[in-house]
């Protein structure tokens, strides 16, 4: 079974909006002020490489398809070439025009679940908070990576909501990286998987 990967850019106070800077949270690209190095850049591009499926809320989806399409190399190359599943009940089918985008409007569990069952590698999910929290509830999530950076931003969306069952994770992984002490923090499910 293919494992759900959910990789985000969080504040020491669990903040996640707005990241790179394109919405209009008023600290948007707060992650653009420290240096994540080498190691962090390395990190990230092996995180992509070993998936293949990217599963995405509206609002992050919206903000990559703006993002991405234009830029080149290697990384962009590999996500604007793997497949892209949205979950929105807003959104049609003709509003996905980004390359190898498919929509999820109804049965969202059964289909992500769906998707866990068919071959393939990692199925990776960045950003989209809500997506993540109902991933969570449902004990679909395999695996956290959280990027910490230094910073307490005092306001803005935080990623963990409230979640009716206690969803349990070890800690597989701690790394330091870049000048100004990002930490990369890897949990795995107690599932095993």
């Amino acid at each position: 079974m293919r494992k759900i990967v959910v990789t985000e850019f969080i504040s020491i106070d669990g903040v996640f909006e707005d990241p790179g800077g394109s919405e209009t949270f008023k600290y948007g690209g707060w992650t653009f002020k420290f240096d994540r190095g080498e190691e962090g850049d390395k990190f990230k591009y092996e995180e992509l490489m070993q998936a293949d499926t990217a599963l995405l809320g509206r609002v992050t989806y919206q903000g990559f398809s703006e993002a991405w399409p234009s830029r080149t190399g290697e990384f962009a190359d590999k996500l604007n070439s793997m497949a892209k599943y949205v979950v929105s009940t807003t959104l049609k089918e003709e509003d996905l025009t980004w390359n190898n985008s498919h929509l999820i409007k109804e049965n969202i569990i059964e289909e992500i679940s769906n998707l866990k069952k068919q071959p393939g590698s990692d199925i990776m999910v960045a950003g989209s908070g809500q997506l993540v929290n109902t991933l969570l509830e449902q004990n679909l999530v395999d695996q956290i990576n959280l990027m910490v950076f230094p910073v307490v931003l005092g306001s803005g969306k935080k990623l963990f909501k409230e979640v009716d069952n206690e969803v349990n994770y070890r800690l597989v992984q701690v790394e330091q990286v870049g000048k100004d002490g990002i930490l990369i923090l890897v949990y795995k499910s107690d599932r095993g998987i």
